[in-house]
């Protein structure tokens, strides 16, 4: 049987020793008096609720899945998980880093990162149904009115009704400019909506009693493509004034899609017959409006994927440690056993390192992305809030496609630790693999998130962001480009960041001839820039440690960070070389092939 513990030492050392989160905190003043004692108490409760709560019901909620009456369109959860989620409402979590106006607790989303990764690690599928509510909480702070705000607010920070999104249709996949929901005005203000959607997570289940789904329709006069979308809240109750719930909405499960993973999130195909709907935000404005939640879920996925890269090591780790099989190659190691644990062998340690080094990578830029959002909403100064902003838009399709990918990697190497018991459901590994791979599909595919980074947010402002990521790689180069000790990690940071503005300006320069060249190059730049993040973190998180280890400290901690920072830098970061190769092919391989496409 699988286990999970917590990570907080090393959630510790990122919060308090490289970003030092305490300090940063003291310039926003919601969070001002946010201390690292009251940081370390909530994520060891957290830890707890993820690991004694959430964890004992993967397995079951992987096996049992979810279950739909055709006749009343409920949806049945696995055994345990409205128990779960009644037991997380009462401790308070959903309302964790919500607004106090509304119920809130108000803490940093740097907190409710590292709550979410523990979760993840725990139970993909059970955390999905809270993550999207956050999502829908998100959306609707932003751009809901205050009579929105005041209806459905309080009650998604509590946890009391939960949240969904419901984008995509059965002809459109995340091209949205196709979908034919449609909206028809009535004369009360409200809008009948009518159409289908499909894959909708967490779209019917028996968690809460109500659900409030935010729907992407098109009024009447609409104009076409994604100009033409507008934005709904379409509660499963119909809610009077005073909150209390009314009528069943025209909005039902039509079926539950039949998954490679996750099953214990209801995954549905939702039908909106005549369902009362609000409008959220202005008329035709509905995906700008829609993006603070698909942003949101963008950061979330990778967290998700953060979650199982952990999760997949700790168990690989100690399999490894114990299963006994054949001799170390320079000698027996464990004389008193028939044979050496498989831990001594070459190869199993690099399985074991690549998800260690990812997992740690993942998690310093997740962790600094939940900062650069608590700046962008709580800094005093306009431009820091501004540069945070900035910053946050160029590494959300890192964080959403290198994290996702690298879960990929991990989880398959894990599974590949555990050999022939690795691909046994008792094991739990082959879960977490099945789990991580939708990960890299939903909420945009990977590849959509390197065209938006190529295109959007480094060719489309000229490099802008990227120069501002690349001022804080100059800036740990100047600090420590002398001290020998670091040259091995800075030394491959400052050749790559130089290198990067080469590559991103050749590139450029071919996409201003022919489009074609950034859908060839985008997927291998994404990988190069996610390589460049990681680098920039782990020589920072190596920088740490060499000046504990200095200070006197023998906590092997310290020794084990450098070691996996040198693993990463010696076996995982020379692949941007291969990957600057491939880019500059060109589009011509990949688009002259109608003859081997025929």
């Amino acid at each position: 049987m699988p286990v999970y513990n917590p990570p907080l030492r090393d959630m510790q050392f990122v919060m308090h020793e490289v970003l030092d989160l305490p300090a940063a905190f003291k310039q926003l003043p919601p969070h001002a008096d946010i201390d690292a004692d009251t940081m370390n108490a909530v994520l060891e409760e957290a830890g707890k609720f993820a690991a004694e709560v959430a964890f004992p019901l993967n397995r079951i909620g992987d096996e049992q899945g979810c279950s739909l009456d055709k006749t009343s369109h409920e949806v049945k959860t696995p055994e345990g998980f409205k128990e779960a989620y009644t037991q997380y409402v009462q401790g308070g979590w959903p309302a964790l880093s919500c607004d106090p106006t509304y119920g809130g607790q108000g803490l940093p989303f740097a907190i409710n990162n590292f709550l979410y990764e523990m979760l993840n690690s725990a139970n993909q599928a059970w955390t999905m149904y809270p993550g999207l509510s956050h999502g829908a909480y998100e959306c609707l702070h932003a751009h809901g009115t205050p009579e929105q705000k005041q209806l459905y607010l309080p009650r998604l920070t509590s946890g009391e009704w939960t949240g969904t999104m419901c984008l995509t249709e059965p002809h459109c996949g995340t091209d949205l400019g196709l979908l034919r929901t449609r909206a028809e005005p009535q004369a009360d203000g409200s809008y009948s909506i009518t159409g289908n959607k499909i894959f909708i997570s967490a779209g019917e289940h028996d968690l809460a009693p109500n659900i409030v789904h935010l729907v992407l329709a098109r009024l009447p006069d609409a104009p076409v493509g994604s100009k033409g979308i507008s934005l709904f809240v379409v509660p499963k109750f119909r809610v009077m004034p005073d909150g209390a719930l009314g009528e069943r909405n025209g909005i039902y499960c039509g079926g539950l899609e039949h998954k490679m993973g996750i099953h214990g999130n209801a995954t549905c195909q939702m039908v909106l017959d005549g369902a009362v709907g609000q409008l959220v935000g202005q008329p035709h404005k509905g995906l700008a409006a829609m993006f603070v939640m698909m942003n949101a879920a963008r950061l979330g996925v990778g967290n998700q994927s953060l979650g199982l890269t952990e999760v997949a090591f700790q168990n690989a780790l100690a399999y490894a440690k114990d299963r006994v099989q054949m001799r170390s190659l320079t000698g027996p190691k464990a004389k008193d056993k028939p044979a050496d644990p498989i831990i001594v062998h070459p190869d199993v340690r690099k399985m074991l390192m690549t998800a260690k080094a990812y997992a740690e990578g993942g998690r310093a830029l997740t962790t600094y992305c939940a900062l650069l959002l608590d700046q962008e909403l709580n800094h005093p100064e306009e431009k820091t809030r501004k540069d945070a902003a900035e910053l946050l838009a160029l590494l959300t399709p890192i964080v959403k496609a290198f994290i996702t990918d690298n879960g990929h990697t991990a989880t398959n190497a894990c599974l590949q630790v555990f050999g022939g018991h690795g691909f046994i459901k008792e094991w739990g590994m082959e879960q977490f693999t099945r789990d991580n791979r939708i990960n890299m599909i939903y909420e945009g595919t990977n590849t959509i998130q390197s065209l938006d980074l190529l295109g959007r947010k480094v060719l489309g402002n000229n490099g802008a962001s990227l120069k501002k990521f690349g001022k804080l790689i100059a800036a740990l180069v100047e600090q420590e480009g002398v001290n020998e000790q670091m040259a091995e990690f800075i030394n491959p940071l400052a050749y790559l960041g130089e290198q990067m503005t080469k590559f991103t300006t050749e590139l450029g320069f071919r996409a201003f001839q022919n489009a074609d060249e950034v859908g060839a190059a985008a997927v291998d730049y994404l990988r190069v820039a996610g390589h460049l993040v990681f680098a920039y973190f782990w020589a920072r998180m190596a920088q740490v440690a060499l000046r504990q280890i200095a200070a006197g400290s023998t906590d092997p901690f310290y020794t084990a960070k450098l070691q996996t920072a040198r693993f990463y830098f010696a076996k995982l970061f020379p692949e941007t070389a291969t990957l600057m190769r491939t880019a500059r092919t060109g589009s011509r391989p990949l688009m002259d092939t109608e003859a081997a496409l025929a």
